[in-house]
Order: structure tokens, then C-alpha cells, then sequence
């Protein structure tokens, strides 16, 4: 019977082969023979190991030597008190004597009596069992046992086997702090002591409940929070280094097992906070302080150098995956219907500092392909994913672009297979990523017109495509906030005429449904931001809304805005129905006509107001002012106040946060997190939907002379500005301009939006034309790197037009800047000097290239010449050539002191090699003519000054600096005759200009009223009698071709030709300028010019 059975199962082993010689198995036998014997030496270690396993101490110790064993504890002898005069060796003695009585091995005994008094250290201090930490006297007498612990240790008399055994059938006693102190003191490893436990399970409960009781007592006590950090650094490099080290050559009898445990550990606390933060959590409670304190530990810095770099990696990596794909209980359509309410400002801090902390080790491509990973393998949880976006778009400046192009890929999957989730994930990426502003990444209106609104578009391929298309959008349509549909049908894809039905299709479902929600796209807003999710406001409140921002882009531009003259024609019955009725409210009428006055007058002339409605409107007024017109000023005050209702406290908090996390300017996603969430309390506090991007206006108009500002706008520009001031002081004191990350171009970003670009320029104008000698040294600071950030936006900021006093003109931001500052008098020219310091000093620590472009958008060339000017004028020692022995660094350190020594920063920076090189750009040098356009604008009375310094320092200026210099840096090439040319030029050009009149309703051309150009005539008499006394006297022409009427006929013949009226004015006011001009230098010059003036007047 057993023959057939094992040729059975012979022809078993060999079917699918031959069969095998009877030597061939022989020889395999041998082999495997040979391939076990290596292992005859770990048969000991096992068999050791199972009857340790299995080994009861207790009874063993009952056996030899009855109950009283149960007693022998060192607690007596570890007391401080007693145990003074007791030594290790004596303790070990006694051990040895005892052992040996007995009959049981002195390690065996040694183990078990260090483990009792342990769990008596530990359970001795009479507080509540729920903890995790020593007090004071247990870390003394745990100091003293441990000493006694390493004692029998090295002298072989102490067994950690015995003892981790001892210690687990009482760990309910331990504390976690305890067997800390047992891996610092290198008497049992944390990893030996969680190995030597069978039940995996019990130990990560045990190891759960403790570091959450850990986490919370860390962030609740000061006392021991260095201890605490330590315990939970320790225990989290050990989970991270056995669970996610790969090959490694690890000691552990079970890897496998202990590789388990520290991934169990870290999943179940990981759980546990993203279970609380799902439930919500409030501040302070010990749930938020243990989640705080377990996300500390997502940092880089906690593991050091014992564990390798791609360690922490795969455990972020693992960490991310488990944070996206938590719970997927969200739909697609939740997400679609929900996403606005996780932009990164509305995500818990906690949550978004995880993200940040995750992003630190992770590049941003490898975050990008990791999360498509997971969205193209796993099912994820849509807030978490969509956080996520929004963190990285604030926080990580590279990933902006990644997302854009990761979005593009997506979209070309799709339609290239019609692949459904591709097409649902890049709408929800780009529509989170446009949720956190135009800053970061472009709206959904723009995107949406740039993917779609042309040929070149995604959907363009064929007819399947655009049936995808309009499919998916369609399917969107019961689920998606209006805003999106109205995007959808104001900029529609753009479809080939015989494909027109489906674009069609679509608009009429989404207007059933805009229609079904009641919102009507004819009465939609003309201000209305189609890039937000925002709730629709109501068509009455809308035009409230869009009369005041109409109002205000009025005001600034002097022009009715596009927006309102489109409405008037593309979308009359919202214009006609809400708009006009909002802004022709009846009201008691100002006596000088306001902006809103303004803006009816010019819609009336434009016909853009039907009479009736504009008589019904006047007629109104009238009446209401017959009726009460006291009881009208209670209506405008409340109306006035009611966009201030808003507090400012929300606003006030998230910059007193970002102000806090100037510690360390450097990180980024620490200062952008804060940022955007200044960003969001702007928007609330400005009431807008929309804190917008694109500025609809071309220029901002502001009159210099008398900026105003409403009250509320005031309170928000003041908070605003100085918010930047203490953050850019607080910044410096930690770290130079060059070393403070993005935040002040990330916070001028957010003051540059279309409403409040307006205010805050305005108030800088306030501030720096108005009231620059009374702002502190921080504001001057702060402003000054304000205005640079300012300019190096230029080409996305509108210009600047400017009225009286100035020619009207607009103006490029920098130069607007630098057309604020003023030196008229002692207290302007030593503010200028200041803010021109720290302005230049701010860029050149900030930028390392100095390339044209970036110096000419953030220097104006007329900054650098008013540093020149102020700079050569009120310092004797900056006339002499800088010395190159010793060069000055740059004084921005200097100005951030709390007394800071202007005098000395502006030497330092005159001085400095990387300066001086600036002044050799032909576009920085101060002219001969900038020199004397600039001294005109002196007032002698009020000047820093004297008379004899004034004296000394023109003729400095004009005979040893200007007149010896070549033209092409300025100079007159050693020409007197040239130099009084150009000075007569100067002086009838300054004459004309507005500076020179007084600033009141009956300013005349009176020279005298700026009275800096007494001294530069007295110049010009000195040097027209040098001219004439001079050795090339007898050379020169004659008195009918003096060089003043050489200067005359050559603005004459410049002048427009012709005999009109205006013509003739101009040519008259030009011809009393140079009667004035010489009847004022023949007075004293003694010239016998002015009689012939008739002649040449009748040749010219």
C-alpha cells in the first residue's frame, strides 16, 4: 500500500518535469544539510528566549524562599534621607548575600527589587494617576535608583530582561516620564522594553493614552515643558526610525513586530487629531493642546542627525497620505457645493500648520506628485485635499505654477480620453487655488476665459470634446454656487457656429437654475466679482454697493467709469431699475457740489439719465430740504457710518498675529499663512465681495495740496500702515531686508487693491507732503521700504495725476513719491534727508542685482538727485571725493536703533562703494540745471542755513563743482558763459511755474513770492559781472548779442507760431518774464541791455 502512495506522490513532486536520480535527492539533502547548520547556534538563543517567556518569577521566588521575598524592596534604602550613607556597592553586596541565600540568581533578584521600588517612585507622590510626569522628589529619588541600577548593571548583577518583564505586570503604575529616564540613563532601551512585550495591542494602547496625556501636560505646564519635549522628541524618533527605516541593520529580535507597533502608535495618534479637529476644537482645551503638541513634531529638526534624511521623508509622505484620504465621506458634489468654506483662512490653524510643517521636508514637486498619486489610486477626503491646495498656494511660491501646469495636464487627460475625474479635480483645484485671491493664482474668470474662450482651447479638438464639456458643466449646474454659472454664460466657451445649439443648451439650463435660486443675471452688479464664491447679494443692495465704488472711481479719475457707461447700454434694465434709482436718493444737497453731485451731472449731460427721473430726483431734494433740513444731517451721519459698523477689531487681531511671527521674517509659509488671513479681515472689513486684482482705472487722481480721506478710510490706511511700520522694525531687528522672505511685498499686495489703492495713496500723500516732520523714525523707516515695495510693482500699478501745485500730469508711483518731498524750509530738508536715507538704504540691502530695470522702478532718478542735493547742501564733509581706504557699509542697522543718528546713516550711505557706483548712471547724476531747479524751491528765511553758509556753499556748487565739470555729467565744461545761460533758463522757467506763486485765489507772477530766488539773482549778477570783466570780455560779442537776449530769441522762436489769441498771451506773459528779468539784474548789475529790449522785442 505505501509503494503506490509514494510513487504517487514521486509522480506528484515530478509532474511538469523529469523525475530525479535517487542521487539527485541525496545531493539536495546534503545541501540543505549544510544550509541549516549555520543555524545550530541560535537554537540556544531560542530555547532561552521561549523559557524566559514563559519564566514566573513570583512563583519561582515563592518556591526558594517562601512569602517574605515579597517584601525585599531597596525603596528603605533609596530613600535620600537614609541612603546617605549607604553605597552602590553596598546595595549590591547585600543583593549578592541575599541572592545567595535564597538560591536564585543575584540578577534575577537584583531586577525584581530595582522594579518594585520603581513602581513605588512612581505611584509615591499622592497626585491625581492620570499623568505622565515626575515631580521634583520622584526625580531625585529615581536619580538615586537608577545610580544603583547601572551599578549592578556593570558589574553584571542586573538583568533587563527580568526587569522589563517585572515592570509590564504593573504597567498600569508606570509613568511615562520613568521609563523615559530608563533609556536617558542607558539602563533599558525604549525599543528593548517595548520588545519584550508580547501583546502588541496593549502596548499601543498604553503608549497612546500616555502621549496624549504627555501632549497636553507639555503645552499646560512650563515648569517641565523641556523635559516633556524631550520625552516626546525621544519617543517619536524611535516610532519614525522603526517604522520607516528600510534595510537597516536593527538589533531587535522581532523587527517585523517592533516596525508594527511604531506605525500603529503613530497612526492612532495622528487619528486622534484629525478626529478632534473634525469635531471641532476650541482654544485651550486639552484636546487643542495635545493636537498642538503632536503636530510639533512634524519637524525637521526633531529627529537630528541620528536618523538619515529620507527617514523623515517616508514618514511625512505617510503622514500626508493618511491627513488626505481620512474619512472620504465627501462626495464630489459636497465638495463642489462646500469648497468655499475651506480656503486656507476658514481651515483650522492646526490643520494648515500640519500642511506646513508636511511641505518643509517635501519638495514642492514631489508634494504635487505625491498628491496626484493619492487622488489617482485612493479615495480621499475632499476637504482635506482641497486644504491642502490652498496651503500650498499660499505658503509654497514655487507651487503656484506647478498647480497651474499640473491643471493643464489634467485638462489635456481629460478631453483627450474624456476622463470624468481628471476633469472634476482640475475644477476643483483651480476654483480652491482662485479662492485665496488674485495674489497667488489667477481667478476662475480668468482662468475659465483663458482655457476655454478661444480656439487654442482644451475643448476644440471636435464635436466630442465640446460635448464633454458642456455635459460636465451641465452636470455642475444642480450643485455649484451662481457665481460660477454666471462666469459660464458672461464668458462662455467659445464654439463653432454649428455647434451652437449645445452652448446654448447649457445657458438655458444654467439660467433656469439662476432663475430657480432667484438671482437674475440682468440684475446683477456692475462690480460684482465673478471669481468668488461668495452669496449673491440682493439686486437693491448691489447697487448700493456699485453707486459707492462708481462714486469712488469718479472721484479718482474725473470720468465716468467704464463699467457704468457699459450698463447704460448692455444692461439697461438693472441700470435703469436698480442702479439710477440708488444713486438719485433724494437728500439734502451740499453747497459745494460733492462727487456723487458730480457724477449725476455728468451721466445728465451724457443722456445717460432720463429727464423724468432726474426732474423726480431734484424735485425730491428740494423738498427735503424745505421740509427739515435737520433732520437730513442724522440720515447722511448714519449713512456715512454705516459701511464703518464693520469693526476693526477682526483686522486689528490678524495683524497684531502677523506682527508676533516677525520672529523669523525668513519662513515663508509662516508669514504668508498670516497674511492671507489679513487679507480676508481687509476684505470683510471693506465690506467688498471682490478684493479684486485687476484695477479697472487707468490712474488714480489725487490733489496734492488738500487730500482727503472719510474717517473709516483713514482708521483702516492708519492701521494698515502702521501695522507695516512695526512689522518691518520687528522684522530688521531679527534679520536684514535681504534675509526677510516676501511678507512686506505680500502685505503691499494687499493694499493695492482697487478700493484701497486710492485711500492709501492718498494718506502717504497726507503723511509725507503734509506731515513728514512729525512722523517718528519707525514711520520713516516703514513708509520709505513701503514706497520701494510700491515701485517695484509700477508696471502693475496705475499712475498718479496730480494737479496744483505741480503742471497737471500723471505721474509713474515712484515719481509721485518723490514729488511729495519738499526742502523749502530747515524742518523739510532734514525730513527729506531722512526718508530719502532710509529709502535708498532699504533697497540696496534688500536687492542683490542692480540691474537698470529694478533700480528704475524702485529709485526714482529724482529721489536720488534730492538725496544729492539735500545731502551736498547741509554736509561740508560730503563736498570732498569719498575715500576709498575705508569704505562705509550700508546704515540700515544704524537706522533701526532706537536713537537713530540720521547725520551719521546719511554719511555712511554718501560713502558707501555700492552708492557712489549708483551715481555714475547717467539717469542719477545731479545736473547743473536739477542743481538750480531745486535751490530756487529754497526759502531763505526759513532755511538751515545762514546766510554765510548759503553763501559758501553756492559758490562751492557753482565754481568748483558744476562750472570745472564736463556736460555730459552735468557741468558746464569750465564755461561761465554757459553756466549763466543755463541759470537765466532756470529762472524764467521757475518764474512760469506754479511753485512760484502763492497758493491763494489771487496769486499773481510775483517772483518775490518764493523768496529762494533773491540769492540765485545775486548768484546771477556775481557771475554776468565776472562774464563781463572776465579775459574773454574783449572777445565776446556785442551788447545787442549778450548772451540774455541770445536766451530770449531762443524761447521766443520755440514758442507756438501764429497770432491767435492764446498765442499771443503766451508770447506776451514771455516777454514780461525777461523785462522782469533784467530790470531785476541791470539793478544792481549795472547792464545797459535794458533800454534796447523795445528793438529786440519788435525784431523778435
Amino acid at each position: 500500500m505505501s509503494e503506490p502512495r509514494s510513487q504517487d506522490a514521486a509522480s506528484d513532486l515530478g509532474s511538469g518535469s523529469r523525475r530525479r536520480t535517487w542521487a539527485e535527492l541525496l545531493a539536495g539533502r546534503v545541501k540543505r544539510q549544510r544550509q541549516g547548520l549555520g543555524r545550530e547556534h541560535k537554537l540556544p538563543e531560542s530555547a532561552v528566549r521561549l523559557l524566559r517567556r514563559h519564566l514566573n518569577l513570583n512563583d519561582l521566588l515563592l518556591e526558594v524562599g517562601g512569602s517574605a521575598c515579597k517584601t525585599l524592596c531597596l525603596n528603605q534604602w533609596m530613600d535620600p534621607e537614609a541612603s546617605a550613607d549607604l553605597s552602590s556597592s553596598f546595595i549590591g553586596s547585600a543583593l549578592r548575600d541575599e541572592a545567595s541565600r535564597l538560591g536564585v540568581p543575584v540578577a534575577v533578584l537584583s531586577s525584581r527589587a530595582v522594579a518594585s521600588s520603581f513602581v513605588q517612585i512612581c505611584a509615591s507622590s499622592g497626585e491625581p494617576s492620570h499623568r505622565v510626569l515626575l515631580n521634583a522628589e520622584q526625580r531625585k529619588k529615581m536619580s538615586s535608583l537608577l545610580e544603583v541600577a547601572q551599578y549592578l548593571l556593570a558589574h553584571s548583577m542586573f538583568s533587563r530582561f527580568s526587569f522589563c518583564q517585572e515592570l509590564w505586570e504593573v504597567r498600569s503604575s508606570l509613568l511615562l516620564e520613568a521609563v523615559w529616564h530608563l533609556h536617558v540613563q542607558n539602563l533599558v532601551s525604549l525599543q528593548e522594553l517595548l520588545e519584550s512585550h508580547a501583546d502588541t495591542q496593549a502596548t499601543v494602547a498604553w503608549l497612546f493614552k500616555d502621549l496624549c496625556v504627555l501632549c497636553e501636560q507639555m503645552e499646560a505646564s512650563t515648569q517641565h515643558t523641556d523635559i516633556a519635549r524631550a520625552m516626546l522628541s525621544d519617543f517619536v524618533q524611535l516610532f519614525v526610525l522603526r517604522g520607516f527605516q528600510k534595510n537597516s541593520d536593527l538589533r531587535s529580535v522581532e523587527p517585523a513586530q517592533m516596525a508594527q507597533l511604531a506605525m500603529a502608535v503613530l497612526q492612532r495618534m495622528l487619528m486622534f487629531a484629525l478626529e478632534a479637529l473634525a469635531t471641532g476644537l476650541q482654544d485651550e482645551s486639552p484636546a487643542y493642546r495635545a493636537v498642538k503638541s503632536w503636530f510639533g513634531v512634524f519637524c525637521g529638526c526633531t529627529y537630528g542627525a541620528a536618523v538619515s534624511a529620507d527617514v523623515p521623508k517616508r514618514f511625512f509622505s505617510h503622514t500626508l497620505t493618511q491627513v488626505l484620504t481620512h474619512k472620504p465621506v465627501l462626495r464630489v458634489s459636497d465638495a463642489v457645493q462646500m469648497q468655499r468654506d475651506w480656503s486656507f483662512a476658514k481651515t483650522h490653524p492646526l490643520l494648515t500648520s500640519l500642511y506646513r510643517r508636511l511641505f518643509a521636508v517635501l519638495r514642492p514637486e514631489e508634494l504635487l506628485g505625491h498628491l496626484q498619486e493619492v487622488l489617482e489610486t485612493r479615495e480621499v477626503n475632499w476637504q482635506h485635499v482641497l486644504s491642502c491646495v490652498s496651503t500650498l498656494v499660499i505658503c509654497l511660491p514655487e507651487a503656484q505654477q506647478l498647480v497651474k501646469d499640473w491643471v493643464a495636464q489634467l485638462l489635456a487627460r481629460a478631453f483627450e480620453s474624456c476622463n470624468l475625474d481628471s476633469m472634476v479635480t482640475a475644477f476643483l483645484v483651480v476654483r480652491q487655488a482662485a479662492l485665496e485671491g488674485p495674489s497667488v493664482f489667477p481667478s476662475y474668470s480668468d482662468w475659465f476665459q483663458a482655457s476655454f474662450g478661444s480656439t487654442r482651447g482644451f475643448h476644440s479638438g471636435s464635436k466630442k470634446t465640446l460635448v464633454f464639456l458642456f455635459k460636465f458643466l451641465s452636470d455642475l449646474v444642480p450643485f455649484e454656487a451662481p457665481r460660477y454659472m454666471q462666469v459660464h454664460i458672461l464668458h462662455p466657451p467659445l464654439v463653432p457656429s454649428k455647434y451652437r445649439s449645445l452652448l446654448m443648451d447649457y445657458v438655458t439650463l444654467a439660467k433656469t437654475r439662476l432663475a430657480d435660486l432667484k438671482v437674475s443675471m440682468e440684475n446683477m452688479g456692475l462690480y460684482e466679482d465673478l471669481s468668488s464664491a461668495r452669496d449673491i447679494t440682493e439686486p437693491h443692495g448691489q447697487a448700493h454697493q456699485d453707486v459707492e465704488k462708481a462714486i469712488a472711481v469718479f472721484e479718482h479719475t474725473g470720468k465716468v467709469p467704464v463699467a457704468v457707461m457699459e450698463a447704460s447700454i448692455f444692461r439697461r434694465p438693472y441700470y435703469v431699475s436698480h442702479f439710477l434709482p440708488a444713486l438719485l436718493t433724494p437728500r439734502v444737497l451740499p453747497r459745494t457740489p460733492d462727487s456723487r453731485v458730480a457724477l449725476i451731472e455728468s451721466l445728465r449731460r451724457a443722456d445717460k439719465i432720463p429727464p423724468s427721473l432726474y426732474s423726480t430726483y431734484c424735485q425730491a431734494c428740494s423738498t427735503a430740504e424745505e421740509k427739515k433740513p435737520e433732520r437730513a444731517a442724522p440720515g447722511m451721519k448714519a449713512e456715512a457710518g454705516g459701511c464703518a459698523e464693520e469693526p476693526l477689531g477682526p483686522l486689528a487681531a490678524a495683524l497684531r498675529e502677523l506682527r508676533a511671527a516677525m520672529t523669523d521674517p525668513s519662513q515663508y509659509d509662516v508669514l504668508s499663512a498670516h497674511m492671507a488671513v489679513v487679507s480676508e479681515r481687509l476684505s470683510s472689513t471693506l465690506g467688498l465681495g471682490e478684493e479684486d486684482g485687476s484695477l479697472e482705472v487707468s490712474q488714480v487722481q489725487l490733489s496734492i495740496m488738500a487730500p482727503h480721506l472719510e474717517h473709516q478710510e483713514q482708521e483702516i490706511a492708519d492701521l494698515l500702515l502702521t501695522s507695516f511700520c512695526q512689522n518691518l522694525i520687528a522684522a530688521s531687528s531679527f534679520a536684514p531686508p535681504d534675509r526677510q522672505g516676501p511678507w512686506a511685498a505680500r502685505f503691499m499686495t494687499a493694499m493695492c487693491g482697487r478700493r484701497l489703492l486710492p485711500v492709501v495713496l492718498t494718506r502717504l500723500c497726507q503723511l509725507l507732503r503734509h506731515q513728514g516732520p512729525s512722523l517718528s523714525a519707525s514711520h520713516v523707516l516703514g513708509l520709505a521700504a513701503l514706497v520701494v515695495h510700491l515701485g517695484e510693482s509700477r508696471s502693475a500699478l496705475p499712475e498718479v495725476h496730480v494737479g496744483f501745485p505741480a503742471p497737471a500730469k500723471s505721474l509713474p508711483i515712484p515719481e509721485f513719491f518723490s514729488s511729495l518731498l519738499t526742502f523749502g524750509t530747515a524742518e523739510t530738508s532734514l525730513f527729506c534727508l531722512k526718508f530719502c536715507t532710509a529709502a535708498i538704504s532699504y533697497f540696496l540691502c534688500k536687492s542683490s542685482s542692480l540691474s537698470q530695470d529694478i533700480l528704475y522702478s524702485c529709485l526714482s532718478p529724482a529721489l536720488m538727485k534730492k538725496f544729492q542735493f539735500v545731502t551736498l547742501r547741509l554736509f561740508s564733509e560730503a563736498r570732498e571725493p569719498p575715500s576709498q581706504e575705508h569704505p562705509a557699509s550700508l546704515p540700515w542697522r544704524l537706522l533701526c536703533l532706537p536713537t537713530a543718528d540720521w547725520q551719521r546713516a546719511a554719511l555712511c550711505l554718501w560713502k558707501q562703494r555700492t552708492f557712489q557706483e549708483l551715481l555714475k548712471q547717467k539717469e542719477f547724476h545731479l545736473t547743473y540745471r536739477d542743481w538750480l531747479q531745486l535751490e530756487l524751491e529754497i526759502q531763505p528765511e526759513f532755511d538751515s542755513l545762514s546766510h554765510t553758509e548759503r553763501w559758501d556753499f553756492h559758490q562751492w556748487a557753482i565754481h568748483e563743482h558744476f562750472l570745472p565739470k564736463p556736460s555730459a555729467a552735468g557741468g558746464c565744461d569750465g564755461h561761465l558763459q554757459t553756466a549763466c545761460t543755463v541759470l537765466v533758463d532756470v529762472l524764467i522757467d521757475f518764474c512760469q511755474s506754479s511753485r512760484s506763486y502763492n497758493c491763494s485765489e489771487n496769486s499773481d507772477l510775483v517772483l518775490g513770492s518764493c523768496t529762494g530766488n533773491r540769492d540765485i539773482f545775486s548768484r546771477l549778477q556775481e557771475m554776468a559781472a565776472d562774464l563781463e570783466q572776465g579775459p574773454a570780455a574783449s572777445q565776446s560779442c556785442s551788447p545787442r548779442e549778450h548772451f540774455l537776449f541770445r536766451v530770449f530769441r531762443t524761447r521766443l522762436q520755440a514758442l507756438a507760431s501764429g497770432w491767435d489769441v492764446a498765442a499771443r498771451l503766451q508770447r506776451q506773459r514771455e516777454l514780461l518774464v525777461y523785462k522782469w528779468t533784467l530790470a531785476r539784474v541791470s539793478r544792481e548789475g549795472h547792464y545797459r541791455g535794458e533800454s534796447a529790449l523795445s528793438s529786440h522785442e519788435a525784431v523778435l
